[in-house]
């Protein structure tokens, strides 16, 4: 698979936003303005949502421009609701108001969540509002499936750590697997330049039709994937040592869980991407005919912390934050220093801005405060020819209040649309993407995308 150093996140974001809002960019090279201080998952530079869950400390203005992260819980997350998940633009940083942040349109059917993909769209998005800092963590699901579909489910951290499952939907027997420190692939031959950052797991029974139990284990020393409880790969830290920067080259940091269905097959991706995901994606197939979208069901995440007394990967305080821009695993602090922000234009360092007329301040200021922006959502199957009208669009509620209105049992969730509604469903959601999919596998174009 083709990969690169740019996260797959710069170029999976909604269109119409896209076009409205120009944010600075970051990186390791360029760190975010003091007034934009805060370099989200994407590499752009705001305040609020940029703070919290994907804020990258060493791109930021300042290590401490980032919110800290919630700290680890055992917890067994059921995907039979949408009342614990918030779209980015309602979510301040305090993990008892949700489980999961994201973006796009997730739906209910039948006791699961849907993670969909309508038309021209860059799919959908969720994260666990809470970090891992190793531990083992389950994910039951049925995956997506046709050319160019790709499904995840991953642990990525906020300097870019990554450990993680892709399914390309044209291979369903097949669970590929990648691990990444700090989003480098790890060259096992510098001669030959080619990385032993991935490995496939085979032989699965049609991995569309059934649930299977997917599951990562992570601990200082290695990591493990396994498949409905057997072992598949095996990845030891000792095994990792990068000898040109003298370091193990190895996931060590906390990290969110995301889970995702995207785009790999967009028209506009590299050629070596679309083979990749398995060709160009057919926004007119029977799965678009049959239900208005693409889609992978997931039934139950769990979560599993790290049991130890000293670091890494303790979890006894309130949250976690950097104390050196090298972003390794002595370099994280657990902490009690709080993770909440006061409004959406907060920052690490100041966290009560904005303070109780935060809602005001944040449409008229002219900061960017969520990645990407914000926007009335598409008409996705789920969310009703009406559903969000003009107060959904700023409150980002759409996404959970309409679905809660649907036939859960009726499969192309249409919610009651009359189909008279001039909206369609080619738009994009005005939010960045918190697209989890391997954030280093591929090169998604940005002008491309914006063109959809």
């Amino acid at each position: 698979m083709v990969r690169s150093l740019l996260p797959l996140g710069v170029a999976l974001f909604g269109a119409a936003s896209v076009l409205a809002q120009n944010p600075p960019t970051c990186s390791l090279d360029k760190k975010c303005p003091e007034e934009a201080p805060c370099c989200s998952q994407y590499n752009q530079c705001g305040v609020g949502a940029f703070c919290l869950g994907g804020c990258d400390p060493r791109m930021s203005f300042s290590l401490d421009s980032c919110v800290p992260a919630p700290v680890c819980e055992d917890k067994v997350y059921k995907m039979n609701t949408l009342d614990n998940y918030k779209d980015i633009s309602e979510y301040l940083g305090d993990p008892d108001t949700a489980d999961w942040v994201g973006q796009g349109e997730p739906l209910l059917y039948d006791g699961n969540v849907l993670l969909t993909m309508p038309p021209k769209s860059v799919g959908t998005v969720l994260a666990t509002t809470r970090y891992m800092w190793y531990g083992n963590v389950k994910a039951k699901l049925k995956t997506s499936r046709g050319a160019g579909v790709v499904t995840a489910f991953i642990l990525f951290s906020d300097v870019k750590d990554e450990i993680d499952y892709e399914f390309v939907g044209v291979d369903l027997e097949t669970a590929q697997t990648n691990y990444y420190f700090q989003g480098i692939p790890n060259c096992a031959d510098s001669v030959a330049i080619q990385d032993d950052n991935s490995g496939n797991i085979t032989d699965l029974s049609n991995t569309y039709d059934n649930f299977h139990e997917y599951e990562i284990q992570w601990t200082p020393d290695e990591i493990k994937w396994l498949v409905d409880g057997k072992v598949g790969r095996t990845k030891k830290r000792s095994e990792t040592w990068n000898e040109t920067s003298n370091q193990w080259a190895f996931p060590q940091t906390p990290s969110r869980v995301q889970i995702s269905i995207w785009p790999g097959g967009a028209e506009t991706n590299a050629e070596g991407t679309i083979n990749w995901a398995g060709g160009k994606i057919d926004w007119n197939s029977d799965e678009i005919k049959n239900f208005g979208y693409y889609f992978a069901t997931f039934s139950e995440v769990t979560v599993e912390c790290y049991k130890t007394n000293s670091p890494p990967g303790t979890n006894k305080g309130v949250s976690y934050y950097y104390n050196n821009i090298a972003g390794t695993n002595d370099t994280v602090v657990d902490s009690n220093k709080p993770t909440v922000l006061k409004s959406l234009l907060g920052t690490g360092t100041d966290m009560d801005k904005g303070g109780d007329n935060s809602t005001d301040a944040a449409e008229t200021s002219g900061v960017h405060n969520v990645p990407g922006g914000s926007s009335s959502p598409a008409n996705v199957p789920g969310s009703g020819s009406n559903s969000g009208g003009s107060d959904s669009g700023s409150s980002g509620s759409s996404s959970s209040g309409s679905t809660q209105s649907c036939d859960t049992k009726s499969f192309s969730q249409n919610c009651g649309s009359s189909g008279t509604s001039g909206n369609s469903n080619d738009g994009v959601r005005g939010a960045d993407r918190t697209l989890g999919a391997s954030a280093f596998a591929v090169i998604i174009g940005i002008a491309g995308l914006l063109f959809l």
